[in-house]
């Protein structure tokens, strides 16, 4: 996928997810390293790690799944999209499931969670909501 990449992320990782995959294999960037450590730091998924060749990096995401084999990440949704940008202020930040979930916000100061960005006091663009 060219045109959203962002998008093509979320959407390997729910198929992944959903056929109970224990990895998938992303094409890698800067921007998608940062939203696995985000979801590592939040617990959707397992580990990433950012597997080196000569033309594009492949980024490895391992999935998590609970002791019943239930899955970590039940929803995963593109908000911000490049043909409809959402950009949000500092007081506007949405809470996702009553703090169940978390928005990944693209700021001044980063990529962040939603808590984050409340906490910096920074808006920004909404990438993605994940529960």
């Amino acid at each position: 996928m060219r045109s959203d990449p962002i998008a093509d992320l979320l959407t390997r990782i729910r198929n992944a997810s959903r056929a109970e995959h224990e990895k998938c294999d992303i094409p890698s960037s800067r921007l998608k390293v940062r939203i696995a450590e985000l979801l590592k730091e939040e617990g959707f998924i397992k580990n990433f790690r950012v597997l080196e060749d000569r033309k594009q990096n492949m980024l490895r995401v391992y999935l998590k799944y609970g002791s019943a084999n239930e899955k970590m990440i039940s929803g995963l949704v593109r908000v911000s999209t490049p043909g409809r940008r959402v950009y949000v202020t500092r007081d506007k930040i949405p809470s996702i499931l009553a703090g169940m979930g978390v928005a990944l916000v693209s700021t001044s100061k980063g990529v962040v969670t939603d808590r984050e960005a409340r906490k910096q006091k920074v808006g920004g663009e909404v990438l993605a909501y994940v529960w």
